[in-house]
């Protein structure tokens, strides 16, 4: 008697467990299911792609800039050349101005909105 009521109990666990194993298969598989894990996975799949190029892009600029210094070491452009002073001359020289300096390059004339009225 004990094993007949030992082998119907385990007879009805395996169903109960087949049971639950196949409708939870099918919830899986139903469209709106399918649709969800599709969609779930497109997304994983573009922040992956986004933050593959994302790295790649900064290391071609961290790259190009290492790439540029050396080309402006090769080449010189990175040394600053000695330039001549610059030279600035007025365009008019009022020699009867109070305010000419003779030999200065440059001369300054206030505006003074006064004089106009």
């Amino acid at each position: 008697m004990f094993r007949r009521t030992f082998w119907f109990t385990t007879g009805v666990a395996a169903g109960v467990w087949a049971t639950t194993k196949v409708n939870r298969k099918l919830k899986q598989l139903t469209p709106e299911s399918l649709a969800r894990t599709a969609g779930t996975k497109a997304i994983e799949a573009g922040h992956r792609i986004k933050d593959r190029a994302v790295g790649f892009a900064l290391d071609v600029r961290d790259n190009m800039a290492v790439r540029e210094a050396e080309l402006g070491d090769v080449l010189g452009i990175n040394e600053s050349p000695e330039l001549p002073a610059p030279r600035r001359f007025a365009a008019i020289e009022n020699r009867n101005n109070p305010k000419y300096v003779e030999g200065s390059a440059y001369q300054t004339y206030p505006y003074n909105r006064n004089e106009d009225h």
